[in-house]
């Protein structure tokens, strides 16, 4: 354990250094090693207690860089998100999302291939209104996360902030969401003693790498900053991809199986309670089959169901799909382990 909490102090040193150089990000690249030590609905009470103290450390570094317009129109609209977002943690499971940032950070692949003048290109900037509709998602985000980093800096860079400007901006922004998130998630139990732990030695390495970054950055240049930035969001995408589709797999029992004849080719998918079948027949075309339950049913295909149920010690019941026909049921009736298939 003292090992891993030694290498997490290192990573959060590293992790907050890039953060710096790409204006965020720290905490998208901290999540997958967090998920390795601990439950996933207690990743954003660790990562709150760091990124909290690391706002205020920038703050303290960066203070006169910080564009108070930004400021305005952003914080009214996130606190009332991240309440929400923090609240629903209890109900959302979070790995979802993780897997939706996951997949906007890989995206950023194609930036570590730009040309340098097509990556600083700033473009047209966005009406300052647009900031609501930002600052909204970005509380919402950290609240069920307890990471946003490099997800909206992209609208930073619209607003043609500069590289300080972005950092300096961000943690003013933030700083506020951080403190509403811990009482929250300390509100809900949605902490243990090792989170805090856990928080404290992020929070550590925080304050050392905000108070010894500004030593880096003038050794630098704007697009070494990018692409620094961008190829750890694309690896840290690549990790948290694969441990969160790892964990939803598990959790979900999903599976996935083939088999094929020299008559028709079938692809079943299992998740949760549902079952999907994609069947190809040379002669009939494609069909999809899912499972569903018998109070989906109505009429005689209810009737039906119950009559079978009488006669079976197992019914299942499958909607078939199929492009250009009427839509059918198929029912699998089982009796002493034997399969009884019928078609309505």
């Amino acid at each position: 354990m003292m090992i891993n909490v030694f290498l997490l102090f290192l990573g959060t040193i590293l992790a907050f250094w890039i953060s710096a150089i790409c204006g965020g990000g720290a905490s998208l690249i901290l999540i997958p090693i967090l998920n390795l030590m601990l439950p996933t609905s207690l990743v954003p009470f660790s990562l709150t207690v760091g990124t909290f103290t690391s706002s205020a450390s920038r703050i303290a570094v960066f203070k006169k860089h910080i564009n108070w317009k930004i400021f305005l129109w952003f914080v009214p609209f996130s606190i009332p998100a991240v309440l929400l977002g923090a609240y629903l943690i209890k109900y959302v499971n979070p790995n979802y999302l993780q897997l939706m940032v996951a997949l906007f950070l890989i995206a950023n692949l194609p930036q570590l291939f730009a040309s340098k003048n097509k990556t600083e290109e700033k473009g047209k900037p966005y009406p300052k209104s647009v900031l609501a509709v930002i600052g909204f998602s970005a509380g919402f985000i950290s609240g069920i996360t307890g990471a946003v980093g490099l997800l909206f800096n992209r609208f930073y860079l619209k607003f043609g902030l500069k590289k300080e400007e972005i950092v300096a901006t961000r943690a003013a922004n933030e700083i506020f969401l951080h403190l509403i998130k811990l009482i929250i998630y300390i509100s809900l139990g949605l902490y243990s003693g090792t989170a805090l732990w856990l928080g404290i030695v992020i929070a550590a390495a925080a304050i050392i790498s905000s108070y010894t970054v500004k030593y880096i950055l003038p050794y630098l240049s704007e697009n070494v900053f990018r692409k620094i930035g961008y190829g750890a969001m694309v690896v840290s995408g690549i990790t948290l991809f694969t441990n969160t589709s790892g964990k939803i797999i598990q959790q979900d029992n999903i599976t996935v199986n083939a088999s094929s004849t020299s008559r028709k080719k079938v692809y079943a998918m299992s998740w949760k309670n549902t079952r999907f079948v994609l069947e190809y027949k040379a002669k009939k075309g494609i069909e999809i089959e899912k499972s569903i339950q018998p109070e989906e049913l109505s009429g005689s295909l209810r009737d039906k169901y119950y009559s079978l149920k009488e006669r079976y010690d197992e019914v299942r019941i499958e909607q078939v799909f199929a492009f250009g026909k009427k839509t059918s049921h198929e029912f699998y009736c089982y009796k002493n382990n034997v399969l009884t298939k019928y078609k309505a």
